[in-house]
């Protein structure tokens, strides 16, 4: 099989991570989620832990609320005052996830990776969503110590800030169906239809010309 990645945006609750791994077993491919911020501070001498606060999770206060322009490449030097800024610590992981697509098939959790391998041909692009009901009720399990009501509003705001910062970064909304080449309800069609629509929309990918 030609070399690919499959990039995995997700609802919270919604599986989008599980699959990840599913696939990347099933396809014998490396996966990556949290991994990139390790990789990205080992690229650019930055702290790790500054990267896991400019992750997914920074608040809307930090990241303003206009995109200041989509990411082209670029990296600030570290002689520049904003070399450890929160659009810098995102031009790292770009550039991590950009070697690692142009060297390794591979799956890719979240962080824009869609959008910063736009221009690549063997990219399958994937939403995974559910509703927030079935999100609900496969989180509990991870958070026994939340009330439906808690977790309903946790996860809320899990994807807003989620929605925040993929807009931020890239001028885009998180959710727009034409971002992606595959959109998935985890919870209509269950972990089987979704792994084999996944495996059949990476063999169209990989044949297109």
């Amino acid at each position: 099989m030609k070399k690919f990645v499959i990039t995995i945006a997700r609802q919270y609750g919604s599986g989008g991570k599980e699959m990840g791994k599913l696939l990347s077993k099933e396809l014998d491919v490396s996966y990556y989620d949290r991994e990139l911020l390790r990789l990205a501070a080992d690229e650019s001498g930055i702290n790790e832990e500054l990267f896991a606060r400019a992750d997914e999770k920074v608040r809307k206060t930090l990241l303003f609320k206009a995109a200041r322009g989509a990411y082209k490449g670029e990296i600030i030097p570290p002689d520049r005052e904003d070399f450890t800024s929160n659009r810098n610590l995102f031009n790292f992981q770009a550039k991590v996830i950009r070697q690692l697509a142009e060297s390794e098939s591979c799956i890719i959790i979240g962080r824009c990776a869609d959008y910063i391998l736009r221009d690549m041909s063997n990219v399958l692009r994937i939403f995974v969503h559910a509703p927030l009901e079935a999100c609900v009720n496969k989180s509990m399990e991870e958070h026994p110590d939340m009330s439906r009501e808690e977790l309903m509003r946790y996860i809320t705001r899990v994807d807003k800030n989620r929605a925040d910062y993929y807009q931020y970064f890239t001028g885009r909304s998180w959710n727009n169906a034409e971002n992606y080449d595959l959109c998935l309800n985890s919870h209509m069609l269950g972990w089987d239809t979704c792994l084999e629509l996944v495996k059949a929309c990476l063999k169209v990918k990989l044949a297109e010309k």
